[in-house]
């Protein structure tokens, strides 16, 4: 039996755009389990990016509780969600976000040099098979490049848990396919539970769980028992 990492119950979050409100999360019941491969589908606006957010400490909701093993995140201090966030959280965007004047291996040593317990950067780098490229600066490197040395960089502190909003939605098919197998990679191999938000329904088969959402709501939760590799994939 999977043990829970996340439990969320009752989540909401309303946006006050002047006098409207935005109900971006409507009661959202859900729970994550240890080394599960998450993904979560739905149309933009749906509220996918909002719960990857509160789930990953840099937003707070309106209502409800999220539970991170034994700790509720939902009283935590700003100070505590930054300390959860460091020690516990690893992000990969859209966008890569590294550091043009820095070299692959010292944009991951960014967050090695803050971590508690850190992966050799080197190492971090050969796990989504880029070690020949550490020296290289990001102009260097393809979209695909950069997006593998942004999963590195993410998990090279050994996250607990690595949140992705959306880490293929820049890239062509083919390109897509490696850097889901380096988040399949990382999964397995570091047991690090994994959450992936995409519009893309076929990525759903390469997870334990897909979480459908709609309308601040969850409307589908569809377990898994046999996974597909990302080459396997019919986009």
């Amino acid at each position: 039996m999977a043990e829970a990492l996340f439990t969320i119950t009752d989540l909401g979050k309303v946006y006050h755009m002047g006098e409207v409100e935005v109900h971006a999360l409507r009661q959202v019941n859900l729970q994550l389990d240890e080394g599960q491969f998450v993904v979560l589908l739905g149309p933009s606006g749906s509220g996918k990016s909002t719960l990857l957010n509160i789930i990953g400490g840099l937003d707070v909701p309106t209502s409800g509780e999220v539970k991170y093993r034994d700790t509720v995140l939902t009283r935590a201090d700003e100070a505590g969600l930054t300390a959860y966030r460091r020690q516990h959280v690893g992000f990969v965007f859209q966008f890569y976000n590294l550091i043009p004047s820095l070299t692959a291996v010292e944009n991951v040593a960014l967050v090695t040099d803050i971590s508690e317990r850190p992966m050799n950067p080197g190492d971090a780098l050969r796990m989504v098979q880029l070690g020949e490229r550490q020296d290289h600066f990001p102009a260097q490197l393809s979209g695909g490049e950069q997006q593998r040395v942004a999963i590195a960089r993410a998990i090279a502190k050994r996250p607990s848990v690595l949140l992705c909003d959306e880490p293929t939605g820049a890239l062509d098919i083919s390109t897509g396919i490696v850097v889901l197998e380096a988040l399949a990679r990382v999964n397995s191999e570091l047991g690090t539970t994994t959450v992936v938000i995409t519009h893309n329904a076929a990525i759903g088969s390469m997870a334990d769980r897909i979480i459908r959402l709609a309308d601040g709501r969850v409307t589908a939760v569809e377990e898994r028992t046999e996974k597909l590799s990302p080459r396997e994939l019919v986009w």
